[in-house]
Parts: structure tokens; C-alpha cells; sequence
């Protein structure tokens, strides 16, 4: 009989702390990306979950993809636990420029994150949550946010300006000059537009 009411209070106990327990957060990825030819490298990427968690990404050279058939998309990391401020700063490779931001993300964004969205395989139809969030990096310093669960039902959430900031762009020398040997006769064709992204 006491072996009985051992197992029913430890029970009681164990159910109870799981109906209080916070409810889990999304388990998201964030990646970063820029238009094509445009290509930016992230010097600092810092996430921080107020009280929770600060942690930082690293990432370097970020290119295609923006928009299009392979965008918005690019390298990043893990979202979780979901940040309430975000801070970035990058070298327009393009531009010969420095840019940095720190910002925070729409307050109910987390919840838009979760509501499920359509995306469509070889296998048909289904629902998930847009548990994607894309920083887009523009010429100019424009920053945009996208969410989404495949490239296609992305939904702009955020956009903003970036600060232009001092910087030495001769401490991207090497990178700079792969960089034009792939994309100078693009740059010459279409020039480095800063507005319209």
C-alpha cells in the first residue's frame, strides 16, 4: 500500500510540472543573405534572448541568394531560443563600405512564425510552421527580414536601414580582389544600385 501511494504522489507530482511547464519555443533557423553579385562579409552577427541567452553566429562571406528560384536563403544558425534583439555588421564587398544595426523583431513575430503555411514537395502539399527567418543585406545598408518554411512563401516581416559606419576596406584586400575577378563585368553592366531592394 505504501509502494501504491509512493508511485501515485511521484505521478501527481511529475503531471502537474508538466502542465506548468512554459510553453517550448520555435525551433527556428536565421540565416543571412544578399542579392546576387552583391555579396557582403558579416563581421559580427549577435543574437540575444533578453535575461535568457546572448550568443553569436559566425559567418563570413554571404552571397546569392535574395530573391528568386534559390532565395531568400544563406548560411546562419539556430533561433532558439527566440531573440528579441539582433545586431549585425557587414562589409559591401560591391561598395567598398562598412554597415552595422542593431535591432529588435516585431513583437508578435514569434507566434507569426508558428501559424502553419503551406509549401509543396514531389509528395504534395502539406503545413508547418515558417520556422525560417532570412536577413537580407543590400546595398545601400538596407536590411531586410523575411519568414518562411521553402524558398517561395517567404513574407517580408521587417525592413529597415542600417548605419554606415567607418571601416578599413583594406582589410578585405584578398577577398575583394576574388570577388571582382567573378562579378567586376556584372558591376560594370549593372552598377551597384542602393535603392529599390
Amino acid at each position: 500500500m505504501r509502494a501504491i501511494r509512493i508511485i501515485c504522489t511521484t505521478l501527481i507530482a511529475l503531471l502537474s510540472g508538466c502542465a506548468s511547464a512554459p510553453e517550448h519555443d520555435l525551433d527556428a533557423m536565421v540565416s543571412v543573405a544578399s542579392p546576387e553579385h552583391y555579396d557582403v562579409v558579416v563581421e559580427n552577427f549577435e543574437l540575444e534572448a533578453s535575461g535568457v541567452r546572448h550568443w553569436q553566429i559566425p559567418l563570413r562571406k554571404v552571397g546569392c541568394c535574395w530573391k528568386g528560384a534559390h532565395g531568400p536563403r544563406g548560411p546562419g544558425g539556430s533561433l532558439t531560443p527566440f531573440p528579441d534583439y539582433i545586431a549585425i555588421q557587414w562589409f559591401s564587398l560591391a561598395e567598398q563600405k562598412h554597415y552595422q544595426r542593431l535591432f529588435s523583431l516585431p513583437k508578435n513575430l514569434q507566434d507569426r512564425m508558428r501559424e502553419p503555411a503551406s509549401y509543396k514537395t514531389s509528395l504534395g502539399t502539406f503545413e508547418r510552421p515558417r520556422d525560417i527567418m532570412t536577413i537580407g543585406l543590400a546595398p545601400g545598408g538596407t536590411i531586410v527580414v523575411w519568414i518562411q518554411n521553402q524558398i517561395g512563401n517567404e513574407i517580408e516581416v521587417a525592413r529597415m536601414q542600417a548605419n554606415e559606419i567607418e571601416g578599413d576596406p583594406g582589410d578585405y584586400r584578398a577577398t575583394t580582389k576574388r570577388y571582382l575577378e567573378e562579378n567586376a563585368d556584372y558591376l560594370k553592366q549593372h552598377g551597384v544600385p542602393t535603392k529599390g531592394w
